[in-house]
């Protein structure tokens, strides 16, 4: 069976080699009220709606730990002090995150000329968005529809409904007519909780964590090391497949519809 709708996620996924633009935000914001986290923690809840993202970090006991010795309680007040600085810092550098990664254009390319929708969803805000798509489409990477958590009364990833409003968006009749692309476990996660096919994307994604040139600088041993641990971590997820990079993904599902 051959989908009728891709659904790819945008940071990290289509554009933003490594997901770098949310993880120096976060970095920064967290910063200035005297906490330090580590790119694993910023880098755990990524994907998901930016507000939730911050409350995910504030509970996690190293971090929690530092912001109740520098400010006091970790509530909803220090999650909007927080998402304050973080939102500015992001909407001031998004428009250098925006750039479509290797093999985007190609693919969606390949995916049209098939007759498949390109649907996306994001943990961006619309605001965010207005930036990131902007500055995509200039470089030639424009999906047939996003939708944020903004869309959706703020129920963004894990919930499913960034995804029912793309089928909705195409009156796509079946989850089996769609798949989902990203490159978090929360991507995984909307995706499962949608019923839909859920693959992870290894190259440039905030799994791996790693610029263009880290990557490519590797040596050979140490390139499978890291990408065969980020593909467990997909897999744990509940992954249904994962892709070396987007490349694979019209052979991907080739080989799909002729198991099917």
């Amino acid at each position: 069976m051959k989908p009728q709708l891709i659904i790819f996620d945008w940071a990290g996924t289509t554009v933003d080699y490594g997901c770098f633009a949310p993880v120096n935000a976060f970095a920064l914001a967290f910063q200035k009220f005297g906490v330090t986290p580590t790119v694993e923690e910023i880098r755990a809840p990524m994907g998901m709606l930016k507000r939730d993202h911050i409350r995910t970090m504030l509970a996690m006991p190293a971090i929690q730990r530092q912001w109740q010795e520098n400010q006091g309680a970790a509530d909803e007040a220090a999650v909007e002090k927080l998402y304050g600085v973080f939102e500015a810092s992001l909407l001031e550098s998004l428009a250098q995150y925006a750039d479509p990664k290797p093999g985007v254009l190609e693919t969606v390319e390949a995916l049209r000329a098939q007759g498949i929708r390109i649907g996306s969803t994001t943990g961006y805000t619309d605001q965010m968005m207005a930036v990131v798509t902007q500055g995509a489409a200039r470089q030639g990477y424009a999906p047939d529809a996003w939708f944020s958590p903004d869309s959706v009364q703020g129920l963004g990833r894990p919930y499913p409904y960034m995804i029912y409003a793309n089928m909705a968006q195409f009156q796509i009749p079946s989850v089996a007519d769609v798949v989902k692309v990203g490159d978090t476990v929360a991507d995984i996660q909307e995706g499962k909780n949608a019923g839909i096919l859920s693959l992870g994307v290894l190259e440039g994604s905030s799994v791996l964590g790693l610029t263009q040139e880290e990557y490519e600088a590797l040596p050979p041993q140490d390139r499978e090391r890291v990408l065969a641990r980020a593909k467990e971590t997909f897999l744990a997820a509940g992954a249904d497949g994962v892709l070396l990079n987007l490349s694979q993904l019209p052979q991907w599902l080739e080989e799909q519809e002729k198991e099917d």
